[in-house]
């Protein structure tokens, strides 16, 4: 026989623990009540252990029952009472085979110390294990778990009832790294012994197993007898190999060694009825072999195919259910399957873990408020302890699929936890874009450029943003939050083109009010006055004012770094804002043409040409200034008519002269010589519509309504006039003189008879002339007759009785002793007293001439 392979192959491993798993497996579980466990619970060993304890501590269970049920409940409270899940990959997994009553219990309970029901001898031999039980071995490291299975070959289930054989030697074969083969010293070299079957099974099952890692089968021989371990060695391990050829394999295995799936050792231990210390010597000193079984050169073989020991409960459930179900196991699948199932597991509950964290709910509710300072080092540190906590705990299942899975639970996390980020970002650009509308507002109020401001705080609030970001950014996701600093930028832009558009209408709107207040009082003067040099001067201080308000805007928006286009667009409209405030002055004095000539008219007519009020005395031509001043107005008409912004020439001054002067001028003759009326249109010839003020038409018609409302004011100058000439005209007619001298002759004889006539006469005279005086009768008619004598039937009567009250005074007045006065010195003073009257009255009349809104003739004040 050829001698197999005696070494251990033991791949490397990690001692560490991973942490608790959390809730438990993802699995099917069925209800148990107190009564269903009572049949899996053990009573303690009859006799104690070699260490002298009863194995308190094995939280021994029935992982199977007799009937291969499997018990999920008993396994659940077996891995939290052992902490089976804190053990990672450090735990090793034994199982025992052998004949019914070989002692496989015994040897167990001495060799790990556990607390497996023993048969006792006294009571016969019978099947004592039933099922399958599992327990933890006490004190040994690593954690060491130990399953008893059901005894081969025994009467209970009879020959033909080997399945459950078959199962369990599968699942041992499958979930263990170490398989106790309990024989007899005595089998050993036997064709027919209990061992042959059992290695028959073994080596059957395992074809049903693809990919199997390499288990180390322990032979034990039992009740080793005189015969040396060498030479037993050696029959044992021939017949191991003549059962492994004999035993059908696949195609993909016929020329498969032995030493491919088992590393086969072989231990003797005496009789434990006949030399019991013998037995307990060398049971401690296989106990030994035990410890660090994992490590390399220890006993726990392949560890490639191990499941970690979160994971054992629900890989064991699933072995157990394939086997069952009499399929084929694919431990690789099988492993990946379980690596699937947990890892999953173990990444709901950090979600759950996750939603419930107090530092988390805490670090949400504050970024719904405002900015919370170092949020994204905070977010990190949260992520960090729960894709850590994952990493611990699924360290050790399948790499893809751990890994699958931790990307699978960081993007769940990123996706929980993305709000709060997109809120942190909203209040980092609202806060972002308060603050800059502050800095923009204090910058320009300090004077600086609008341009140079609006740069400057851009980029320091930009920056600001971004450091902002970074401080919100966590490690495991690289959001991008450029489209929130594209929206920050977008309002930013809003909002400084918003306050450039108002700084720019507050400039306009300056610069326009600089305009009016310079054009249109000087305008007004301008086509008041109404001269040749009219429109010339109006052009003349259009260009200056504008193209100093426009040196200015341009040098103003200079600060706005605006592109040339709209600088010239700009400026052209203010250029065009001024000429439009001219031509809106033009248009609103055109509409008050009629009071302007009748103003001029007025004017010059009731004045000469030192401004004075003109005295109408006889010798003023009335015809002449009559016509100077109608052509005064008709220039002012002839401004009035069109806008004249453009220095074009036009014709409307002669039109309107020949006319509207000319014509009345030259008679009838002229008029039937005219073919057409050229006022009878509704535009100037070479002036454009949009420039015509006053049409033709509307001239004439103000023309006709002109002259009127002035026809009167001349015939009230020329009623003036002559009355003027008839009060200064004192002698009667000559033949009034003959006829006087002719009629009166008889009166004056009897005058010249009796001189008292000629006293009477003579004070008579006196006191008219008195009253004449005082009353300035030539001055009173000199307005007409009907007003003279209505302002003489008001003072007449006051008059004399003034008159007749000085000279009572002057009769009670007593006799002075100084020298007589002088007559004519006191004629002189009433005279004096006479002329100052009457110049107060004059006086009088004039500045009520001069405050009328229109001047009108002395007959009318």
């Amino acid at each position: 026989m050829a001698m197999l392979d005696r070494s251990l192959s033991v791949s490397p491993f990690s001692s560490s623990a991973a942490g608790h798993a959390g809730p438990g497996l993802g699995v099917h579980r069925e209800r148990v009540s107190v009564e269903d466990l009572r049949p899996y619970q053990r009573p303690r060993p009859i006799s104690p252990s070699p260490s002298g304890e009863m194995g308190d501590d094995c939280c021994s269970t029935q992982l199977i029952d007799g009937d291969g049920v499997f018990n999920v409940a008993g396994i659940e409270s077996f891995m939290k009472t052992a902490k089976l899940a804190e053990c990672g990959l450090s735990y090793a997994m034994v199982s025992i085979m052998g004949p019914q009553s070989s002692g496989k219990s015994t040897l167990l309970n001495y060799l790990f110390h556990t607390n497996f029901r023993e048969m006792d001898a006294l009571r016969g031999r019978s099947q004592t294990t039933k099922g399958i039980w599992l327990a933890r071995c006490a004190n040994i490291e690593p954690s060491t778990l130990v399953m008893d299975l059901e005894g081969t070959d025994g009467r209970e289930r009879g020959e033909d009832d080997t399945a459950f054989e078959k199962q369990s030697a599968l699942f041992a074969l499958a979930i263990s790294d170490i398989v106790l083969i309990n024989m007899w010293c005595h089998d050993i070299g036997r064709e027919q012994a209990a061992n042959k079957p059992l290695l028959k099974t073994v080596f059957q099952v395992m074809m049903r197993l693809f990919s199997p890692r390499k288990t180390t089968l322990l032979f034990v021989i039992r009740d080793k007898t005189k015969t040396p371990l060498e030479n037993l060695e050696p029959v044992l391990r021939e017949d191991i190999q003549k059962i492994w050829d004999s035993v059908p394999k696949p195609q993909a295995h016929t020329e498969t060694p032995l030493s491919e799936f088992f590393n086969v050792e072989v231990v003797a231990l005496s009789s434990y009825e006949e030399k019991e210390e013998l037995f307990k010597e060398q049971v401690a000193t296989l106990r030994q072999r035990f410890f660090h079984s994992i490590a390399p050169g220890g006993l726990a073989g392949d560890r490639r195919g191990v499941v970690p020991a979160s994971g054992f409960s629900f890989s064991a459930q699933q072995i157990w259910k394939v086997i069952k179900e009499n399929k084929d196991l694919d431990l690789p699948a099988h492993k990946v399957m379980v690596a699937t199932v947990r890892c999953e597991e173990i990444a709901d509950d950090k979600l759950v873990y996750i939603r419930a964290d107090e530092e988390w709910l805490q670090l949400e509710e504050a970024v719904q408020l405002d900015i919370v300072p170092g949020f994204g080092k905070k977010l990190t540190a949260i992520l960090d302890k729960y894709l850590s906590g994952y990493d611990m705990e699924a360290i050790y299942f399948d790499e893809v699929v751990r890994t699958a899975k931790r990307q699978q639970l960081e993007s769940k996390l990123l996706e929980m936890v993305h709000p709060a980020y997109q809120s942190m970002l909203g209040h980092l650009r609202s806060k972002t874009l308060d603050d800059f509308k502050e800095a923009f507002h204090k910058a320009l109020e300090r004077g600086e450029g609008f341009a140079v401001a609006a740069r400057a705080c851009i980029q320091s609030f930009v920056l600001k943003f971004e450091k902002g970001c970074e401080d919100a950014a966590i490690e495991q996701a690289k959001w991008d939050p450029s489209k929130v600093r594209d929206k920050l930028r977008r309002d930013i832009d809003a909002y400084v083109a918003s306050v450039r558009a108002a700084r720019l209408s507050e400039l306009s709107a300056q610069y326009e009010g600089q305009l009016n207040t310079a054009l249109i009082e000087p305008v007004e003067a301008l086509l008041d006055a109404a001269s040749d040099d009219t429109w010339p001067a109006i052009r003349k201080l259009l260009q200056r004012e504008t193209k100093s308000a426009i040196s200015g805007f341009s040098s103003s928006l200079s600060a706005f770094d605006i592109d040339q286009a709209t600088t010239d667009k700009m400026l052209a409209k203010l250029e065009e804002y001024a000429r439009n405030v001219v031509e809106s002055k033009a248009k609103e004095e055109a509409g008050r043409v009629l009071i302007r000539m009748k103003d001029r008219f007025a004017t010059l007519f009731s004045r000469d040409s030192d401004s004075m009020p003109r005295v109408w005395t006889g010798k003023e031509d009335i015809r002449a200034i009559t016509k100077t001043a109608r052509s005064a107005s008709l220039k002012l008409l002839s401004v009035m008519a069109a806008i004249r912004l453009d220095d074009e020439t036009d014709n409307i001054e002669n039109t309107l002269s020949l006319a509207l002067v000319d014509t009345a001028k030259s008679g009838n003759a002229n008029r039937s010589i005219q073919s057409s009326d050229p006022l009878a249109s509704s535009s100037w010839e070479e002036v454009q519509p949009t420039k015509t003020l006053i049409t033709p038409v509307q001239c004439k018609s103000l023309w006709r309504q002109f002259k009127a409302e002035t026809e009167y004011t001349v015939t009230q100058a020329i009623s003036a006039q002559e009355a003027n000439k008839r009060s200064n005209n004192w002698l009667p007619p000559p033949w009034a003189i003959v006829a006087i001298l002719v009629l009166g002759f008889n009166e004056f004889m009897t005058l010249l008879r009796n001189p008292l006539y000629l006293a009477v006469i003579f004070v008579a005279f006196l006191v008219g002339k008195a009253i004449w005086v005082q009353l300035d009768i030539s001055g009173e008619f000199r307005n007409g007759a009907l007003p003279g004598l209505l302002s003489l039937s008001t003072k007449f009567l006051p008059t004399v009785m003034n008159i007749l009250k000085r000279l009572a005074d002057e009769g009670q007045r007593p006799a002075a002793p100084e020298t007589r006065r002088n007559p004519e010195l006191d004629s002189k003073s009433f005279r004096n007293g006479v002329y100052h009257n009457s110049t107060s009255d004059a006086s009088s009349n004039i500045s009520s001439s001069e405050s009328g809104a229109e001047y009108s003739s002395p007959l009318t004040q």
